[in-house]
């Protein structure tokens, strides 16, 4: 029997809204969901069709809070999110054999544990270099632990990373290519995660709670006050990463084509951050881990598996959601999982007519761990519109 979304989640302490049915949710999850809507700092809780099992916090969960923040909440990527772009090309434009175009994305972007030998001159790039410089003239004023990262974390500024994170060339229905990419705040956003994670635990606020990993950093102190300095300064870190990026993959596929090559405006959205937003008549502190804000007129960008496609969608400005949608299909199996199910013949046939890898390293991100995404993008019909649903051609993967 179909159930009208969202539902409550039995045994909530909280306000706690599911876009998701409960027998379709692992039970670990559930549990994490009303760990989360016990904490007494929690307005409510807003659960995506992509839900699932994280560290502390759901993914796929949207907390607002009352002068409070989880660092768990936000994730250790902070400011994880997405870019994608609308070219001028079509799929008549593109050569039969992709690999040489992947090839020169390969080679403009690290992936995996690589990095640039040296920092990415952003203004050969045609990016304005003053944001940049700024960011790195505040990097004295983070953790005292990652003062030696500075060398690093500016060779890892336009750099994908491994996992989930990808580079893609996608066509959408009207066969218009698109360029897309996921990833975030690299090395530097989980070190400083991890650190105020640590610190938030031993806070004597935090003694009683049913998980250790939802410690909260509570407004006015000194530990929310550097919290919040080093998040902000991550979630700009990733945006930044992702625009590098986005303009070396550019500049790798101009490259690739005799025709000249038009851009139009990117499409840019975080899905792991916190932002002060005004919900239900209060002044929340909401984070969003592994969901989009979705705002009305708000563009995103949800994707989907390796071999599935993703979705361009526009927020419904739904006030149920805390203005909120899901950022993925979200995973239905745990890497370790995945890899134990599933051979590279298997990785091979469902990632059929996309220009990948396709081997042992990324059996993780086969499509069948994931979620069919076409199923969470119609669970959230209430959220978001569609504006294009994008099937990729290449897949570059750490």
């Amino acid at each position: 029997m179909n159930v009208e979304l969202p539902v409550e989640l039995s045994g909530a302490k909280s306000s706690t809204l599911m876009w998701a049915q409960e027998y379709d949710v692992d039970a670990k999850a559930l549990q994490q969901l009303r760990n989360i809507a016990a904490l007494p700092w929690v307005h409510g809780v807003r659960v995506m069709p992509d839900v699932h099992l994280g560290k502390g916090a759901t993914v796929g969960s949207v907390i607002a809070m009352y002068q409070a923040v989880s660092p768990a909440a936000v994730g250790v990527d902070i400011g994880c999110g997405m870019e994608g772009v609308l070219t001028s090309l079509t799929a008549s434009d593109l050569p039969d054999d992709l690999s040489a175009i992947r090839s020169r994305i390969e080679a403009a972007v690290p992936v995996g544990f690589r990095a640039h030998e040296n920092q990415v001159g952003v203004r050969r790039l045609g990016l304005d270099p003053r944001p940049w410089d700024r960011l790195w003239g505040e990097f004295t004023s983070l953790h005292d632990g990652v003062q030696d990262r500075e060398r690093k974390a500016k060779q890892q500024m336009g750099s994908l990373g491994g996992g989930n994170h990808f580079i893609e060339v996608c066509l959408d229905d009207e066969d218009r290519v698109w360029l897309m990419l996921h990833s975030g705040s690299r090395n530097i956003g989980k070190e400083l995660a991890e650190r105020h994670m640590r610190i938030a635990r031993d806070l004597p606020h935090n003694a009683d709670l049913p998980d250790r990993d939802l410690a909260v950093f509570l407004s006015g102190t000194p530990e929310m006050d550097a919290y919040r300095r080093d998040l902000t300064w991550a979630q700009e870190y990733a945006a930044r990463n992702r625009a590098v990026m986005l303009a070396l993959v550019m500049d790798a596929v101009r490259g690739s084509f005799e025709v000249d090559v038009r851009f139009e405006q990117p499409i840019s959205c975080h899905h792991n951050y916190v932002a002060e937003e005004h919900i239900d008549g209060l002044d929340l502190l909401v984070t969003r881990k592994g969901a989009i804000r979705a705002g009305r007129g708000d563009l995103g960008l949800i994707p989907g598996s390796m071999g599935t496609g993703s979705y361009v969608v526009r927020g419904l400005g739904s006030e149920r959601s805390f203005y909120s949608a899901s950022h993925g299909a979200g995973r239905r199996m745990s890497r370790n999982e995945a890899k134990r199910r599933f051979t590279v013949d298997d990785l091979v046939a469902q990632t059929t007519g996309v220009e990948s890898r396709k081997d042992a390293g990324v059996i993780d991100e086969i499509p069948a761990a994931y979620k069919d995404i076409d199923s969470v993008i119609a669970a959230q019909s209430d959220l978001v519109e569609v504006v294009a649903h994008l099937k990729q051609v290449i897949c570059v993967k750490g």
